[in-house]
């Protein structure tokens, strides 16, 4: 058979679909497999052998010459197979070349939805596999529905489905179907009915960390360093960064002139207030500078209880504490130090200080 599109469009499937071309070949073999049961009765095994130089494709019904037949149809007694050829023995294949034209309409097109369901099955299974080397990194996504608050999205440019959970939102984000999202990729799995989903999330620390990787070069290149992030995602986040290099200013690094880099990130977290801190080896500094936007005039350390008592000035320890504890509450998962703001009034005099420049 002679069919120089054929090997155009294999060579096509490579290059769009990703299917190399020896996972076509056995698709192709177990659909003509079939076909030539439905046509002969038999379930021989079936092997394609291609020629692209002279555009040629062969097809092949083979059995194994054995002493003793176990599987009729994949195998053939030597006395069977002597009666073909006389120089056959045990081990030897027995083929016998096939026309496609000898099957009927009806087994070809057996032939052909086997060969379909097979490659469909290959592109699933490659797709799933570049879905899971994006886990931890952000893709866009389209909103195709909503269902009990979860939001299912069409991942782009693949056939999987994206899920994201009432937690894995910002809240007070709205999503309208069709809207096109960045999301980022926490796991990939398959379902109980042979389905893979993708699961992803606005609100985890990975999302803030990969965004800021992709506004801030100096993260990227690994110049300036995310030590921690903390979050409550639509409220506020905190990020301590630092900079191996005592020349690079970590902190405006992120902030961009003008605030450009982190109001990029703001923007697209909906408004979400983002406090970043420079870190410090000196747990009295890093507890101050983990309570902006409060100013704190001294820290109290207890090291062996990892607990801090900071003081503001009396006017600023709601700033200090947040609305409804939320500052001061990031403060201590940024620092992992408990931490307990006083006002100054309440604690003047008090040994232990250590004042904060």
């Amino acid at each position: 058979m002679i069919n120089k599109d054929f090997f155009a469009a294999l060579d096509a499937l490579e290059m769009q679909k990703k299917i190399e071309r020896e996972q076509f070949i056995e698709a192709l073999e177990t659909g003509l497999a079939v076909a030539y049961k439905k046509e002969k009765g038999k379930a021989k095994p079936v092997t394609v052998v291609l020629n692209p130089v002279r555009a040629e494709i062969k097809i092949y019904a083979y059995q194994t010459v054995v002493d003793e037949v176990v599987d009729e149809e994949k195998e053939i007694s030597l006395e069977d197979a002597k009666a073909i050829k006389n120089s056959y023995k045990v081990g030897d294949i027995v083929k016998e070349e096939v026309s496609p034209k000898l099957f009927s309409r009806i087994a070809a097109q057996t032939a052909k939805q086997v060969i379909m369901q097979k490659n469909n099955e290959i592109v699933k299974e490659l797709i799933k596999d570049e879905m899971n080397n994006k886990e931890g990194e952000i893709v866009k996504g389209i909103v195709r529905r909503i269902e009990n608050d979860t939001v299912y999205l069409e991942m782009t440019g693949t056939q999987l489905e994206g899920v994201m959970l009432p937690s894995e939102q910002i809240r007070g984000e709205k999503y309208n179907v069709n809207d096109v999202i960045n999301v980022y990729v926490k796991a990939v799995r398959t379902t109980v009915r042979g389905t893979t989903q993708v699961m992803v999330s606005r609100a985890c620390n990975g999302f803030v960390k990969k965004l800021f990787e992709m506004e801030v070069p100096e993260i990227k290149a690994n110049l300036v360093n995310i030590k921690r992030i903390v979050r409550e995602a639509g409220y506020r986040t905190k990020m301590a960064v630092y900079a191996e290099d005592s020349s690079i200013d970590a902190v405006g690094s992120c902030i961009g002139q003008k605030g450009m880099r982190i109001n990029s990130v703001v923007q697209e977290l909906g408004g979400e207030k983002i406090d970043v801190i420079g870190y410090s080896q000196d747990m009295g500094e890093y507890i101050s500078r983990a309570l902006s936007p409060a100013k704190v005039i001294a820290v109290m350390l207890n090291h062996e209880e990892k607990s801090a008592k900071a003081i503001v000035e009396d006017d600023k320890l709601s700033l200090a504490i947040g609305k409804s504890g939320q500052n001061v509450r990031l403060a201590a998962k940024l620092t992992e130090w408990k931490i307990d703001v006083k006002p100054y009034s309440s604690v003047a005099g008090e040994s232990g200080m250590e004042e904060i420049e």
